[in-house]
């Protein structure tokens, strides 16, 4: 993602009408895109790459970039329910925007050793703030899991399933939650979401195995605590899912824990 620190820009994306920024701005993008973005208001010479304190009074555009990585596989859910781009004006009155950017201009200024912990944390809330702006704004075009939580029968079955987990559902269970008929309850669900009943509660299922594992808790807990009456049965629906057997996740948490946000100026 980027946000305007200073003066104005243009973003370019090819495909798509070019759109200007002016300071304050926060643009998302949830996956790899070619894009440009060129200032408005520059001087002459060649561009410099300078931080906020070196380039003092200077005319420019002045730019932070930062990355979330995810490491859990079920962000890939989240990502695909995004645009390829989308862009959040301060001139929205935007509240949120407004006091984060402040937090970034104030840790450029006047920041510690410390700054760089805090930026990244920063633009760690950036994104997170971004999601839930765009879901709250754009909830007709949502598709995928996140137009389940929107609807008003469907989500009473999806909250069911957080509830208990390890509750031997059946659609009629599920279809009882939603106060509907079995296949009124499973042909809406497939059209709201374009996933089958049993894919959605099979996919929460495994994410919350996935973060039981790297808390330590072992394979047959783990089946036990998300609905799976033996081991085996458990573990070939999750190495299914992810490709990874639920042994190596227990014994090697590094290499799959934690999620990160760096920033750039």
């Amino acid at each position: 993602f980027h946000i305007v620190t200073e003066g104005r820009c243009t973003l370019q994306v090819p495909g798509q009408p070019d759109s200007i920024l002016n300071c304050g701005d926060l643009i998302i993008f949830p996956r790899e895109l070619e894009h440009t973005m060129l200032a408005i208001d520059y001087d002459d010479g060649p561009q410099e790459h300078l931080d906020f304190l070196q380039a003092g009074d200077r005319q420019g555009t002045g730019m932070l970039c930062g990355e979330v990585k995810f490491q859990h596989p079920a962000a890939q859910q989240v990502l695909n329910a995004l645009p390829a781009v989308f862009i959040i004006e301060i001139a929205d009155s935007v509240e949120w925007l407004n006091a984060l950017l402040k937090l970034i201009m104030h840790e450029n200024y006047h920041g510690s050793s410390a700054s760089s912990v805090i930026l990244d944390q920063i633009s760690e809330l950036l994104f997170i703030y971004a999601l839930q702006h765009y879901f709250q704004h754009n909830e007709q075009s949502i598709g995928s899991l996140f137009a389940l939580y929107q609807h008003p029968r469907l989500s009473q079955s999806i909250e069911a399933i957080h509830r208990d987990p390890q509750k031997q559902w059946t659609l009629a269970l599920l279809a009882q939650q939603a106060s509907q008929s079995r296949t009124a309850f499973s042909t809406r669900f497939k059209e709201v979401s374009g996933w089958s009943v049993m894919q959605y509660l099979t996919w929460w299922r495994m994410q919350l195995a996935w973060k039981a594992l790297l808390k330590g808790k072992s394979v047959a807990q783990v089946a036990e605590l998300v609905g799976y009456q033996s081991e085996s049965a458990f573990s070939r629906v999750f190495h299914k899912h992810f490709t990874v057997s639920a042994g190596k996740v227990r014994r090697n948490p590094e290499l799959f824990d934690g999620s990160k946000a760096e920033a750039s100026e």
